[in-house]
């Protein structure tokens, strides 16, 4: 099993590698904790085997015993090494190594050093010498000056080193002259968190809650072993009450980084624990604290290294593990009363509510009524993360007597940590009011939050729906709000028929804006069913509910609403300004899993408008707003790879969308199952090539069934209608393209510009891979003009790619650079790499052609042929190419005939010697074998 240690080091160990190829000594140096021994001995074990390997490991105690280290090194010297020395060396040596008197005097210190040196000489010429000081720092005295002396006159031997000593953070090592001349200086800098995080979850087995994990890296500071100590200190003593208290820290770590501190007088000690406890500790707050001293006492704890002030006055300690080690040595006295007087010193609220609730741990209900105050003070001026911890501290300070106060306070707690994205805060308050709560109400307002805080997951919440509606039989209020919820789960499910029946009678109860929510969420549902006229129907009946935008959560999912459906109507300026006014206004405001919500339509109407660098740093913004909160999230990464797949690489496009689909399918939730299954199809036929196409087919063949099954119209499964088409186009299944896109027309009712355009995209390469390239030319010019009109400029450059292929298979040169010149400026503009990068390969394909001239081949058709002339029979192409054996025949038919040939001998003949010579690389008779190697594309329909 890898060394804990060694998470993550493997970049900086190749580094050392190759330094010691180079220079023949390493000295790694970094804080304790951070890894440096166990690097050594991790170089240790992959270098060439050495004869002789001289060791030493020093420990604090052995810096002051003479020659210990000399000792601990010539431990495994043969005695015939030694004997063998002059007279006065060896006996010097002999002395040193207690084996004789101690060397005294100038003149028998000189001897013991020019007496290692020859040992160090004999050994090197005796096979070599490998020298692997440890802790250098502690190495003593005279054994470091013995060393230093002989590393400075070993020039030519074979004599290498590995070192490692211990220095204080950002600072350089103190005894590299105990090393040869030209050694390899290497810091062990902090570990990244997210190598922290796979390190803990390794070691400890455990999958710690974020909020701690957060602490334990925030403390930490990337060091390894600080690390490990205070997750094991967690998992065995328990959380800090507080996700921003203190984390125990374990005694054998207080130990060693504490020794200079406890020497401080008891004034110094306590202005530091205050400090300690403090969220932003300064020289003011602490003069406001009544501690007079206490920038003479921050002088004296930083002439020790402990902790100082900067130029601002805010109170810096050298390390973050030593502030918790300060707070954390402290007897709960001593704490209760730094954060007493901190109550009285600090003015911002919300801490000064914390460090009341920490001098009163016991229950209290004046305690617990201001932190409740507090905690509403904090979640609307938006930080509702700080909001929940202040209204856990309320649950836990109201005295067991009030039961009711206190499950009320739990509920508040749930539903702030819920607005954080902190999921499994969330979780756990609500279950506590759920199993401890004798009100129904409450206990149907539990697992109102628990549903909320599913997110996408409402596949098994089943039974918290039915439960409810038990719970809330007498308030229809509340039942109205279940029903919305069996609503979108029933959306998600892609039960429509269902989920529009639990809408209305959701529509039908509660006050306006529950009543509004039902009706937004009844009007996405319609949306999706292709039912566009119900769904602004429902849409206006909400506004009017609300009587305009307010800000709350109905209020922000109706404008959502309204985008969605104005980008998927095409009118994409329109979208534009309602989601980033909604944005805009809720900053702070909305909820975690709202704001994602809003993001994750930001970054569909960039897209679609072109905008592909901003689409990409909105998707990033989905991605961090979820970091902390430790869940992925199906939409999150459904953004992710829309934004690669429109401005980013195609590879990692189709990395996202397949995690995206994996979570949609995990989660249950199918309608985001469907989005992720039509961007993956997308991604996978960017290259153009029929590997990609096929995948697209696999993955668009199975959204298309889920829209079937949910009875699914609405435009955008449409349009991915015609994707799919245009990838069996380019896997010569022309006869199921034409299926699809007949099926697409007969679903169609009325459709925007950007479906019709899709279809004639895809109906236009039909024609063309059937040999009517004028009319699929036609087709293509007609797509192209509607969407410059509309305008959507990605669609209509994989339009102009497209035609300009099949200009040019119809020898059209003129028309095909014209097509493909304007399909690269505008990619270029947009920022979308992937089709810039595709209009570029076809304009040089273009280049090639006039060059060259010859027939010209579709992608299917140039495959097929590079294979045939290579030997494969057709049963070996179709697998190859994951086409069946009569595509295989139809297409290779048609190659024939235009090479004007009758056989595959005659191809292969033409291949070699004719003009596509340079193009089309035949595959040699290794096949099956030589599978994946098909070399260059000669022409690539566009996906």
């Amino acid at each position: 099993m890898r060394e804990p240690a060694l998470t993550g080091r493997d970049g900086l160990l190749e580094t050392a590698g190759d330094a010691m190829a180079a220079h023949r000594a390493v000295l790694f140096h970094g804080p304790a904790g951070i890894g440096r021994s166990s690097l050594l001995g991790a170089l240790l074990r992959q270098l060439p085997p050495a004869a002789h390997v001289l060791r030493c490991a020093p420990a604090s105690e052995d810096a002051a015993l003479p020659y210990v280290g000399l000792i601990d090194l010539l431990a495994v010297v043969p005695r015939g090494v030694l004997d063998g020395l002059p007279p006065e060396p060896g006996a010097a040596l002999r002395a040193a190594l207690l084996r004789g008197r101690e060397p005294s005097g100038a003149h028998s210190r000189l001897a013991v050093r020019i007496a290692l040196l020859e040992v160090l000489r004999k050994l090197a010429g005796a096979g070599g010498v490998l020298l692997v000081v440890d802790d250098l720092q502690w190495l003593d005295g005279p054994s470091a000056e013995v060393l230093a002396f002989a590393m400075r006159r070993l020039d030519g031997a074979d004599v290498r080193m590995i070192a490692a000593e211990r220095v204080p953070d950002g600072e350089q090592p103190e005894r590299l002259r105990c090393c040869p001349p030209g050694t390899a200086e290497l810091p062990v800098p902090p570990l990244p968190t997210s190598t922290v995080t796979r390190l803990l979850r390794a070691a400890t087995g455990a999958d710690l809650p974020p909020p701690v994990l957060r602490a334990i890296q925030r403390t930490a500071a990337g060091n390894p072993l600080y690390a490990l100590e205070l997750a094991r200190a967690v998992l065995r003593e328990g959380a800090p009450e507080s996700p921003d208290g203190p984390l125990p820290v374990p005694r054998r770590l207080r130990t060693p980084l504490l020794d200079r501190f406890r020497t401080l007088p008891e004034p110094v000690r306590r202005t530091l624990l205050v400090c300690s406890a403090a969220a932003r500790p300064t020289l003011t707050v602490l003069h406001a604290a009544g501690l007079a001293g206490a920038a003479a006492h921050l002088s004296a704890a930083e002439r020790l290294g402990v902790a100082g002030t900067d130029g601002s006055g805010a109170v810096r300690f050298r390390h973050p593990l030593i502030r918790a080690a300060v707070y954390a040595d402290a007897t709960a006295h001593a704490r209760r009363e730094a954060h007493a007087v901190l109550a009285a010193a600090v003015t911002e609220p919300v801490e000064q509510a914390r460090h009341l609730a920490l001098a009163h741990p016991q229950e209290d209900e004046a305690t617990a009524a201001t932190l409740l105050a507090a905690a509403a003070s904090a979640r609307r001026r938006g930080a509702p993360g700080a909001a929940a911890e202040l209204a856990v501290l309320a649950a836990r300070r109201t005295p067991a007597d009030r039961p009711a106060e206190q499950a009320e306070r739990w509920l508040a707690a749930a539903d702030y940590a819920c607005d954080a994205g902190q999921r499994a805060e969330a979780d756990r308050a609500a279950r506590i009011v759920l199993e401890g709560s004798d009100s129904p109400p409450q206990r149907v307002r539990a697992r109102l939050v628990l549903l909320r805080n599913a997110g996408q997951a409402l596949e098994g919440a089943g039974s918290l729906i039915e439960e409810g509606l038990h719970d809330a039989a007498q308030d229809p209020v509340l039942k109205a709000r279940l029903y919305h919820w069996a609503a979108l789960r029933g959306l998600l499910r892609g039960e429509l028929a269902q989920a529009a029946g639990h809408a209305e009678r959701a529509a039908a109860a509660g006050d306006s804006a529950d009543r509004a929510g039902a009706l937004t969420t009844l009007a996405r549902i319609r949306s999706l069913a292709g039912r566009a006229a119900e769904a602004d129907a429902a849409l206006t009946a909400a506004l009017n509910l609300l009587g305009g935008a307010d800000g709350g959560p109905e209020s922000r999912a109706l404008v959502r609403m309204r985008a969605v459906l104005a980008l998927d109507s095409d009118r994409v300026a329109e979208a534009h300004t309602q989601i980033t006014e909604l944005l805009r206004t809720t900053e702070g405001l909305a909820g975690v899993e709202d704001r994602l919500a809003g993001l994750v339509v930001l970054t569909r109407v960039q897209v679609r408008s072109g905008d592909c660098r901003r689409a990409l740093r909105t998707a990033a913004r989905c991605t961090r707003l979820l970091t902390e909160s430790g869940v992925e999230s199906a939409p999150a990464l459904y953004a992710a790879a829309l934004a690669a797949t429109a401005g980013g690489a195609p590879q990692e496009a189709r990395r996202l969308a397949e995690r995206a689909v994996r979570a949609s399918a995990a989660d249950g939730d199918r309608l985001f199952l469907l989005r992720a299954l039509a961007v993956l199809g997308q991604a996978a036929l960017l290259p153009g090539d029929t590997h990609g196409a096929a995948a697209a087919v696999e993955a668009l063949r199975r959204a298309k069934e889920i829209g079937a099954a949910m009875c699914a119209a609405d435009p955008p499964l449409l349009q991915w209608y015609g994707d799919l088409a245009e990838a069996l186009v380019m896997l010569g299944e022309t006869d199921a393209a034409g299926s699809v896109i007949q099926e697409a027309h007969r679903l169609a009712a009325n459709p925007p510009g950007s479906v019709f355009a899709a279809l004639e995209r895809a109906e236009g390469l039909r024609e063309a891979a059937l040999g009517r390239a004028k009319s699929g030319a036609a087709l293509l010019r007609r797509s192209a003009d509607r969407l410059r009109e509309l305008p959507l400029p990605l669609e209509l450059v994989r339009t102009l790619i497209a035609l300009g292929a099949v200009e040019r298979r119809g020898r059209h040169r003129n028309a095909a650079r014209a097509a493909l010149t304007e399909a690269l400026e505008t990619a270029r503009v947009c920022g979308a790499a992937p089709l810039e990068a595709r209009s570029a390969e076809e304009l040089a394909r273009l280049d090639a052609v006039e060059r060259g001239g010859g027939p010209e081949l579709t992608a299917t058709e140039a495959r097929i042929a590079a294979l045939v002339g290579g030997g494969a029979t057709n049963r070996e192409v179709a697998a190859e190419l994951f086409i069946s054996v009569k595509t295989v025949e139809g297409t290779l038919s048609r190659v024939y005939r235009k090479f004007g040939v009758r056989s595959r001998t005659a191809l292969a003949h033409a291949m070699a010697v004719g003009p596509l010579g340079a193009s089309v690389t035949p595959i040699s008779s290794k096949l099956p074998s030589a599978r994946g190697e098909l070399g260059p594309r000669v022409v690539d329909i566009p996906g």
